[in-house]
Order: structure tokens, then C-alpha cells, then sequence
């Protein structure tokens, strides 16, 4: 069996910030979507959540995968 190797939080956040080209907080909704949208123009569908609008998107772009993870780590 291969191990199985777990980013750290440091580490997605790091990533998240170098999509980005600058600092975010990924558990800010706003800053977030406003990101996604000026950096990638990417629309959000409306949803109850922001990991539910995250999920839901088209985009296959890494950094919503990366977002997502980062939300749902302790």
C-alpha cells in the first residue's frame, strides 16, 4: 500500500495564496467569491452555503478544490 500523503493547512493556504496573487482568508465567503470572480471569472451559483456554491460549480479550476479542502480541515 502507498502512504498516503495529507497537506498540511499551512501548505493549501499557501497554494490558495499563490492562485490568488494575494492574501485571503478561504473562510470568508465574501472574499472568496470576490476573488473567484475578478482573478478567474468565476460565477458562484447561489446555494444555502459557500462549500455547497464551491461544490456546485462548473469550474474545474484547482483553487476551488484547494478552498474546499481548507474549509473543511480542522
Amino acid at each position: 500500500m502507498g502512504k498516503v500523503i495529507v497537506a498540511s493547512k499551512d501548505f493549501i493556504l499557501q497554494r490558495i495564496h499563490i492562485f490568488a496573487g494575494k492574501e485571503i482568508d478561504p473562510n470568508v465567503d465574501k472574499q472568496v467569491d470576490e476573488m473567484l470572480k475578478e482573478k478567474f471569472d468565476i460565477m458562484l451559483p447561489q446555494r444555502r452555503s459557500m462549500n455547497e456554491s464551491l461544490s456546485s460549480t462548473t469550474s474545474d479550476h484547482e483553487i476551488i478544490g484547494l478552498i474546499l479542502q481548507y474549509r473543511t480541515m480542522k
